[in-house]
């Protein structure tokens, strides 16, 4: 569960996009096609963020909101299809933290920060998965302490290391089968007790991923309700708008013919400019609302497939 490949990029509106710099860890590599989805979607759907995919690789960019630096900037990360983006968004956003802070048209510099961001979240990820990687992190520390002579915080932490790193797993597990079987309320439990035991052996990296887990699957249910919500009032409206009403214009042309007929016969030219305009505002109605009838079924059809 981590990035294959990352790149920073910047979208010039009279060239288009330009990569400033890019790091991968295998083979695949961000292309001109998907670069022109993102702008697609980036600039005219005015999308913060945007997925795509290809063969078997998700790619997903998102806009840098930065007003220091004066570049439309992105940034992009190469995944694996199958992988969660929710898992990973928050971390994304660190990096992105990462970059303004540090930004330079130095393309080396810039490279080698990307590099250390995706070997971070490797670390990261390494350590989530395998509570051994832990156990060797936390006998880091308290050698560290002993070093230092703090002695009591070194048997806390050597006491806290003996069963912590198991269990945080096993939280981080469970919470990641409830996210699976769409549980969210449960996942968002779950992370957060993983959380809090990362908190009793000072991880604060992986404290700081779980809240934020947390916080998005938390949310899922909210957007999903929303999104219910939306979808209802979109076909509340559609059904409630007749649109056959509008095709009485055309049978308006008929008429409205026969009486400039008749104008013409008694010479009332006033009266028969005034109905030509009319006329013709009609015979525009009636084309529009052929259009729109078209559109109509359309719409209808994609909301019930919806």
């Amino acid at each position: 569960m981590s990035p294959i490949g990352t790149f920073l990029y910047e979208v010039d509106k009279s060239f288009g996009p330009n990569i400033i710099a890019d790091y991968y860890l295998t083979k695949e590599r961000i292309t001109t096609e998907i670069l022109k989805e993102f702008i697609e979607k980036h600039v005219k759907k005015e999308f913060i963020d945007a997925t795509a995919t290809k063969n078997d690789f998700k790619y997903y960019s998102s806009e840098i909101n930065a007003e220091s630096i004066k570049k439309n900037l992105y940034l992009g990360f190469i995944l694996r299809k199958e992988e969660d983006l929710v898992s990973l968004k928050s971390i994304f956003e660190k990096i992105e933290e990462k970059i303004v802070q540090n930004f330079t048209t130095d393309r080396k510099k810039m490279e080698n920060l990307l590099k250390d961001a995706l070997n971070s979240i490797l670390s990261l990820m390494e350590r989530l998965k395998e509570p051994k990687i832990i156990v060797e992190t936390i006998n880091e520390k308290t050698k560290k302490m002993l070093d230092e002579g703090r002695l009591q915080e070194a048997r806390e932490l050597i006491d806290l290391g003996e069963k912590i790193p198991e269990k945080l797993s096993q939280e981080i597990k469970l919470a990641e089968q409830f996210y699976k079987e769409k549980f969210f309320k449960k996942a968002k439990r779950n992370y957060l007790k993983a959380a809090e035991l990362a908190e009793l052996i000072q991880e604060s990296e992986i404290v700081s991923f779980l809240e934020k887990k947390a916080e998005q699957v938390g949310n899922i249910p909210k957007l999903i309700k929303e999104r219910e919500n939306l979808n209802k009032e979109v076909k509340k409206i559609i059904n409630e708008l007749d649109i056959n009403q509008l095709s009485l214009y055309n049978e308006l042309i008929t008429p409205i013919n026969r009486i400039i007929n008749i104008s013409n016969n008694l010479e009332e030219d006033l009266l028969i400019e005034i109905l030509t305009d009319l006329k013709k505002n009609t015979e525009d109605a009636s084309r529009l609302a052929k259009k729109l009838s078209i559109i109509d079924k359309n719409l209808k059809e994609i909301i019930n497939r919806s």
